[in-house]
């Protein structure tokens, strides 16, 4: 057992290191590693199906009508807040009727709600002097700020069932909770629940994942099974995700990866096989023959196993003793930022659990350049460009590269080119504070009166097109994402080549995209939001730019309550545009395909899927002279 226990320790800290940006151990947390419990259910029949929460009651969802003027109301009364925090509300204050444009936006209503609750609650703090207006204030002590890790020495127990992580300011992607333990007890079956913040109008917490080890089966098999599943006492269990899978069918994706490992099943030995089908070929004696590959399940009753769940940009990955398990994509609601805890529970002798890469943000008291990195008050108007960037409360890291590098641009730096991050309200206090602190810091923030769910990114389309004409009065307005490296002079340079002024959407163009009809695809469109078998031309949203015309008309469309919304915010911009042209615009559509959506290529203008580290190696490159050459994963 100690020699498989030194194993287990190295394997676990092997893979902090692969799956997180960054690792932080010391002496005092060695501990975690020599603590043991034992979390054996009593009732193990119970294990054999799929429950709801047991530590929790499942009522009925109260759903309640509200009017949305009501909802929002309380997000635009009058404060008296700072320079600082007014500068950050600039484009919130001309969305006070935003209540009424949200139809065609799941969840709006919910989203808004929300943010009225913790808004109210941040500001009452505000109020009564926990939080204040000026950066890294005192009264906020450093154990109250969002925690980099966490392990099972932060852990509570509930009951005699198991045991639970706090993580109180979410998951981003990077995050991963590993999780050392031995499947015990008559059955050997545990469950891993990722439980969120709970939705509007359901008391109980929802379950963003569901991840169930069946070793013996279930109802539907008597062979070892994963199940994976979400839950919300309002709709229940969803759609069971098996692996391996009980009838064959489309194979689902998330990050690339497929739901199953194609390997898992019963643990087999190799058999001789007389058909041709997916074979090992191996050579005795001078003869060819035949085996069929060697299954395997990644958990086994007795035996101890070192399981990291990670989350990537669509979806949870599950390694177990380094080799891919299983994947699964957020479900519609269900978003990494939303998790607040980590319950461990059922027949599994745990050893250690630890959540590492979790949202932190910067400790201003350690930025030695704090002035070249604040944005400060717009100077030169009207701006050449203005660049909106789509951010998350909890991506600080990501933001803060953004500033380390394409915002130090000479033209950024020098006012003629403005950037902002547009970032929704968080359902963690904690987090909202730290994003508080931010504003006042880097002065470079619009908040946003919603929370951050992904079908809502077309509001903050908008909130660009309100910023980039009515406060910057820019030329022209670009979007891009928090994970985009953006090589500003190139777009600027770009810009002064086309001349064109009015009537322009420069980007990667797509022509002659089709609606995604698979219901379990994130980006899903049914017949009644898009009747069409295809989109009319629009540009990919991780860089695009369009003429302040174009974002003015949008503007005055949203003031007369007329604009459409649409959940695909890339595609809701070239609905926009073609709207516009059918009333007489004449649109120039300028295809760049130097803009890269799906990672980086050397000669890139936007490279996209950046993670902090690469932002840095790529404006590092670009300072020694070298040019736009791509970084590999960092």
């Amino acid at each position: 057992m100690t020699k498989w226990f030194s194993g287990a320790l190295i394997g676990l800290l092997i893979i902090g290191f692969i799956l997180s940006d960054e690792v932080i151990y010391s002496r005092n947390e060695k501990s975690l590693f020599y603590r043991h419990v034992s979390l054996n259910t009593s009732d193990t029949q119970n294990l054999l199906k799929t429950e709801a929460p047991t530590d929790v009651s499942s009522p009925q969802a109260s759903h309640q009508v509200f009017s949305a003027d009501i909802i929002s109301s309380n997000l635009f009364v009058q404060r008296n807040f700072s320079q600082k925090v007014q500068t950050s509300l600039q484009t919130w204050e001309f969305m006070k009727d935003i209540s009424k444009t949200i139809q065609g936006l799941d969840n709006a209503i919910d989203a808004i709600s929300e943010a009225g609750h913790v808004w109210d609650t941040l500001v009452n703090s505000f109020d009564k002097g926990e939080i204040g207006d000026v950066p890294n204030n005192m009264l906020k002590a450093k154990e109250n700020k969002c925690p980099y890790y966490l392990n099972m020495m932060n852990a509570t127990k509930f009951d005699d069932k198991g045991y639970t992580i706090h993580i109180p300011c979410g998951l981003i992607r990077g995050s991963s909770i590993s999780v050392i333990g031995i499947p015990n007890g008559l059955l050997g079956n545990f469950q891993i629940d990722l439980i969120g913040e709970p939705l509007a109008d359901e008391p109980t917490p929802p379950l963003v994942l569901h991840y169930s080890v069946r070793l013996n089966g279930d109802e539907l098999t008597a062979d070892p099974v994963i199940v994976q599943n979400t839950w919300t006492a309002g709709g229940g269990w969803g759609e069971e995700e098996r692996c391996p899978r009980a009838v064959p069918g489309k194979i689902n994706k998330a990050d690339g990866l497929n739901q199953c490992n194609l390997m898992t099943g019963r643990n087999d030995s190799l058999k001789l096989t007389s058909d041709g089908t997916s074979t090992n070929l191996i050579w005795s004696s001078g003869v060819q023959k035949r085996f069929k590959p060697r299954k395997y399940f990644p958990f086994k009753k007795g035996y101890p196993s070192v399981m990291t769940l990670r989350a990537g940009e669509v979806g949870l990955q599950a390694i177990v003793d380094g080799k891919y398990a299983t994947s699964f994509a957020f479900r519609k609601r269900f978003e990494p930022w939303l998790i607040n805890k980590v319950q461990i529970s059922g027949e599994f002798e745990l050893i250690s659990a630890l959540a590492t890469g979790l949202p932190t943000s910067e400790d201003v008291d350690n930025i030695i350049d704090l002035d070249v990195l604040r944005a400060g008050p717009l100077v030169l108007l009207p701006l050449d460009l203005f660049i909106g960037v789509f951010s998350t409360a909890t991506n600080f890291k990501h933001r803060m590269s953004i500033r380390r590098t394409w915002m130090q641009y000479d033209a950024v730096k020098s006012g003629s080119v403005a950037v902002r991050f547009f970032v929704g309200l968080h359902k963690s206090q904690m987090v909202n504070e730290e994003l508080w602190d931010e504003v006042h810091t880097y002065e470079d923030i619009q908040l946003m009166p919603f929370t951050d769910y992904y079908d809502l990114i077309t509001l903050k389309s908008l909130a660009t097109c309100i910023f980039g004409t009515q406060v910057a009065s820019a030329k022209y307005v670009m979007k891009t994402d928090d994970d985009s490296f953006v090589r500003v002079d190139e777009v600027i340079a770009s810009l002064e080549r086309l001349k064109v002024r009015e009537g322009l959407l420069y980007g990667l163009i797509d022509s002659h995209s089709r609606p995604q009809r698979n219901h379990d695809s994130k980006w899903y469109i049914s017949p009644e939001e898009w009747p069409e078998e295809t989109y009319p031309p629009w540009a990919h949203g991780p860089g695009y730019v369009v003429s302040g015309d174009i974002a003015h008309t949008i503007y005055k469309r949203y003031k007369r309550g007329d604009l459409k919304m649409f959940k695909l915010e890339d595609v809701a911009m070239g609905l926009w545009i073609a709207d516009m042209r059918k009333k007489g615009l004449e649109v120039s559509f300028i295809n760049e395909p130097r803009i890269y959506i799906e990672g980086c290529k050397d000669g890139y203008i936007v490279a996209h899927y950046q993670s902090p580290r690469q932002m840095l190696c790529l404006w590092h490159k670009l300072q020694l002279g070298k040019g736009a050459i791509c970084c590999g994963k960092l």
